[in-house]
């Protein structure tokens, strides 16, 4: 069984219908896709650059692990960390769905096919449900993947969402062909695609369907760095390219009045670091596995989750995890919670999976993050990881943990800068607080009061900091976890690993 989700919500899936302007704030979020906080400087970025000196900036700000795109849009949409939603990586296991491989949830098509298995698509209540319930709309622009898109509004209730792919509700398909024109291809960078999600959260969006709550997810700089490497001149001109957009949405808001009743945030759903390429999980797994009646292994390697088919086998979970805990391209291994034992998992010098808020019913067994280093990139950037490809990011390094925020409107702190904690998990409670709606105790995330322009002092925040370690029985694996903690959340920072011959 799932957990039990703490708000049972029943609306009536409506059209979302052009409408009078809502009385309150508008709240506008701004996902940029793979933004490191170093590259909004007044050099790259000077449109966002400006922005963050008008508002407020958050310089010790988190994505949720793994950290990758779709965990982290389920977490915007939830206000709750993968333990409670259930979207558990990039690519997922759902055996309901295909019991051989994975599932890409960058498909819109692969999470419909989720909610139709059997089970909800995400286990917690969502923004988009929440505000229909209580009269207010969603509107979701995307220029990244379908499954972003879908993920941010998967129930769309009285809101809506434009995508290059698709259009929910369906029944806005031909007026957004009409508005908008044919979709154009996917580039490096990804400049026209970005474009029209624009332009659809300025016409569609905010002069037609008036929503409460938008988010607009704009695909750079991680559509191209992903391929050309972080420091490259097409990601640069990636990022100067969504920087345009970024004032072309403020200029816009300006233009149309709405200044003094707009907030904007702009988040990052991730980091992102310099792949080397030593990590090959699937071929390290690969022996241990053995073949079902219809010659299928048993084990399913998606991303760095390792799920065993038929449940558990925990002596090949410990034969597994002690030799990942001897290659050098492996850093932090997690295991299912030892109960009564605090941070460590089932095999010794593992961490559990609560540690990094991963423990559901759908998750794998192990799960597995590459090594890190502060080294630099041909291009002067730091942060390298042993993953595979270019560049990319879902590992505990704090390169690929330390992301985005940045906020300014009549609501938000100005002028101003926070050290203080904070998380896409905090996000979803925080747009609730600004709202004027209930915040519902299902949420883990804490509302950043401090955000707010008649909220506590940032100093008033109090911050720690706590280590947790464990270590195999030969000590030659030692793996710590070091986290943050402010107004009673924690924040897990960044993993290390230390080895001894």
């Amino acid at each position: 069984m799932f957990r039990s989700i703490a708000v049972l919500i029943a609306i009536a899936v409506a059209a979302a219908q052009p409408g009078s302007r809502p009385s309150g704030h508008l709240q506008l979020v701004i996902v940029v896709d793979g933004l490191r906080p170093d590259d909004v400087t007044p050099a790259l970025m000077p449109r966002l650059a400006r922005i963050a000196e008008r508002g407020i900036v958050f310089t010790a700000h988190h994505s949720v692990l793994p950290t990758v795109t779709r965990v982290n849009a389920s977490t915007m949409a939830t206000g709750v960390y993968p333990e409670s939603h259930g979207l558990l990586g990039n690519t997922v296991y759902i055996p309901a769905v295909n019991a051989t491989k994975g599932l890409d949830t960058g498909s819109r098509e692969n999470l419909e096919a989720i909610a139709h298995a059997g089970g909800p698509l995400l286990t917690a209540p969502s923004l988009g449900e929440l505000l229909a319930a209580a009269g207010k709309k969603l509107f979701v622009a995307g220029a990244g993947t379908s499954g972003a898109a879908f993920l941010l509004n998967h129930t769309v209730g009285t809101g809506a969402i434009v995508h290059h792919e698709f259009t929910r509700p369906e029944s806005l398909g031909a007026h957004v062909r009409e508005a908008l024109g044919p979709a154009p291809a996917s580039a490096m960078p990804n400049a026209a695609l970005n474009a029209r999600a624009v332009d659809a959260l300025l016409t569609l969006g905010v002069d037609e369907i008036h929503p409460d709550l938008a988010f607009l997810w704009i695909s750079d700089p991680d559509h191209t760095a992903h391929s050309k490497g972080i420091g490259s001149e097409a990601t640069m001109q990636a990022l100067r390219l969504a920087d345009a957009e970024i004032g072309r949405v403020d200029d816009a808001i300006r233009v149309k009045g709405l200044a003094d009743r707009t907030n904007i945030i702009v988040v990052s759903d991730h980091g992102f670091s310099t792949h080397t390429g030593e990590l090959r999980l699937a071929a390290l797994v690969a022996p241990f596995a053995r073949p079902l009646p219809d010659g299928s292994p048993d084990i399913v390697v998606t991303e760095g989750a390792i799920n065993f088919r038929r449940g558990a086998d925990q002596a090949r979970v410990t034969a597994i995890v002690t030799l990942l805990q001897q290659r050098p391209e492996v850093g932090a291994i997690f295991t299912r919670p030892t109960p009564g034992a605090g941070s460590a998992g089932v095999v010794p010098g593992t961490l559990s999976f609560d540690v990094m808020r991963w423990n559901h019913p759908r998750s794998g067994d192990i799960l597995v993050s590459a090594t890190w280093s502060d080294e630099k990139n041909g291009a002067g950037i730091a942060g390298r990881t042993t993953d595979s490809g270019v560049a990319g990011h879902g590992t505990s390094s704090p390169y690929d943990v330390h992301n985005t925020l940045i906020a300014v409107g009549p609501d938000v702190r100005e002028h101003a800068s926070s050290a203080a904690p904070t998380s896409n998990v905090d996000l979803a409670p925080t747009l609730l607080r600004l709202l004027g709606l209930e915040v519902p105790a299902s949420m883990t995330g804490r509302v950043i009061d401090e955000m707010r322009r008649n909220g506590p002092a940032i100093a008033s925040v109090t911050v720690d900091h706590s280590i947790q370690t464990v270590t195999t029985a030969d000590g030659r694996y030692t793996l710590s976890a070091h986290f943050s903690t402010a107004a009673g959340k924690t924040y897990l920072d960044f993993t290390d690993v230390r080895r001894q011959p």
